[in-house]
This record gives structure tokens, C-alpha cells and sequence, in this order.
């Protein structure tokens, strides 16, 4: 702290964390880039995003491609004379689609990832709600995608494609629905929310259990008596406390 030359005090500013810094403002243009983005057309929006989730999808599929050394130089192509079936070639098309180098990795990555954003993104415009459908939607279309890319396909292009699709909406429906199921709290325990924190003050909380087997929940809290409580195998000097509680309390009493 220093005095100016009229006698002020003067705090000096602290610095501040770089590292704090860079988030701050890592923050403040991405809200600034999503608000630009949500003032554009769909076609342009769909466009950038597909770009920009491709661009991200490609930088992490050339690093898991160095983790890999390129396997796919360890698989030697097989010569025209082979006599390979159609349904060989296939597999051995598909073992190089998926151990191949940064470039290829890059490559596949930017497909799914791509178009699995852009996707989305119309999906979601059109839609006006992003949801389990517009999700499958969106992994059908990047699984089907790389499968022509990546050169997975096989004899049956079509076919294999829309396997893949199938595969990867099934696998991305699954998991939008258990992110859901985590992400959401019981709807049981919305009704229960005062009773636990009366039980909570009372330090009776090892009791919740029993209210919610009796199915006594917020609502029924200004009908409670000492026959209800007993009939959830609640002891009688719980009993007697919970019971007091109701009575003090002016806001249980006011919704009888």
C-alpha cells in the first residue's frame, strides 16, 4: 500500500495468474464466437461447425496416430497374383483403415467428429431441442461416413455403411441415455426435499428411509400423526420429535 501526492492511498494491483488470465479470456471469446455463431444462417453455422469439430477431430486422430508407429507399414500389401477373395481384401482394408498413420487417423477422426457436429447442429436447429433421436441421427451419419472413407466398406459399400451407421447411432443412443440417467438427480428425491431437511435438523436423517417406504412425502407433512409414523417403524421418541417439529414449525402448519 503507498500514499499518492495528494495523500490518497494507493493499493497496488496484485497479478494476476497467467494461467487465470489465458481462461478468462479463452472464456470470453468462445462466448463471443457462440453468440456470432447463433445470429447465422443454418448453413452457415452447420458449415463452421462441421469445420471447426473436424479441425479438432483431425489434431487428436494425427496423435493417437504417432502413439501407434503406423502399425498399418507393418501390413504388407498383398500382390494382384494373391487370389485373395473379395471378403479377405475386405478385412485386410479394414485392419489398414485402423491401424494407419497420423494421416489416416487425421483423416477418419475429422469425418466422425465432423460430421457428427454438423449433424447435430441442423438437427437441432430444425428440431428445436437436442435429444437421444437427433443424436443416433448424427452418429448414423459420421458412422456411415467413415465407413466410405476409411475404406471399411468392402465389396458392399452401401451395406457395410449403413451397418456402421447403425452400430454407431446404437452405441451413441446408449450412451446420451446413461449421460441422462448420471447427469439427473432421482425425481423421488424432489418430494422428499423439505422432509430431509427437517429430518436433517432434527438429526433423525437415518430416517428418510422409512418415510420414503411409506411413501410420505412433502405433501403429507401437515397430516402426520404418531399412527402414521408407527406404521413406517419409526420409534417412539422420533416419533415425539418429528411430531413437535410439525406442530412449531408455522409453515407446515399453514398448508393443513
Amino acid at each position: 500500500m503507498q500514499q499518492g501526492k495528494q495523500g490518497v492511498m494507493v493499493i497496488p494491483q496484485q497479478n494476476q495468474n497467467p494461467i487465470e488470465q489465458f481462461q478468462a479470456r479463452f472464456k470470453e471469446l468462445e462466448s463471443g464466437f457462440k453468440g456470432w455463431l447463433a445470429k447465422q444462417s443454418l448453413p452457415v453455422e452447420a458449415a463452421v461447425v462441421t469445420l471447426t469439430s473436424g479441425a479438432q477431430g483431425a489434431a487428436i486422430g494425427a496423435f493417437m496416430g504417432t502413439l501407434t508407429n503406423d502399425v498399418s507399414s507393418s501390413l504388407p500389401t498383398p500382390p494382384p497374383q494373391a487370389g485373395l477373395n473379395p471378403q479377405a481384401m475386405a478385412s485386410f482394408k479394414q485392419a489398414q483403415a485402423l491401424a494407419g498413420g497420423p494421416l489416416i487417423q487425421a483423416r477418419n477422426f475429422a469425418v466422425m467428429t465432423g460430421v457428427n457436429a454438423g449433424i447435430s447442429c441442423v438437427m437441432k436447429r430444425l428440431r428445436g431441442k437436442e435429444d437421444v433421436q437427433s443424436s443416433m441421427v448424427a452418429a448414423f451419419g459420421s458412422g456411415a461416413l467413415f465407413s466410405l472413407v476409411s475404406g471399411m466398406g468392402g465389396p458392399n459399400q452401401a451395406a457395410n455403411a449403413a451397418t456402421s451407421g447403425l452400430f454407431f447411432a446404437l452405441v451413441q443412443g446408449g450412451l446420451f441415455k446413461l449421460g441422462q440417467k448420471f447427469s439427473q438427480p432421482p425425481t423421488e428425491d424432489i418430494y422428499y426435499s423439505k422432509t430431509r431437511s427437517m429430518l436433517s435438523n432434527l438429526g433423525l436423517q437415518n430416517y428418510e428411509k422409512n418415510f420414503k417406504k411409506g411413501l410420505l412425502s412433502d405433501n403429507t407433512l401437515p397430516l402426520l400423526n404418531d399412527s402414521a409414523l408407527r406404521d413406517v417403524k419409526i420409534p417412539p421418541g422420533p416419533r415425539l420429535l418429528i411430531l413437535d417439529h410439525i406442530q412449531r414449525d408455522p409453515e407446515i402448519k399453514g398448508r393443513r
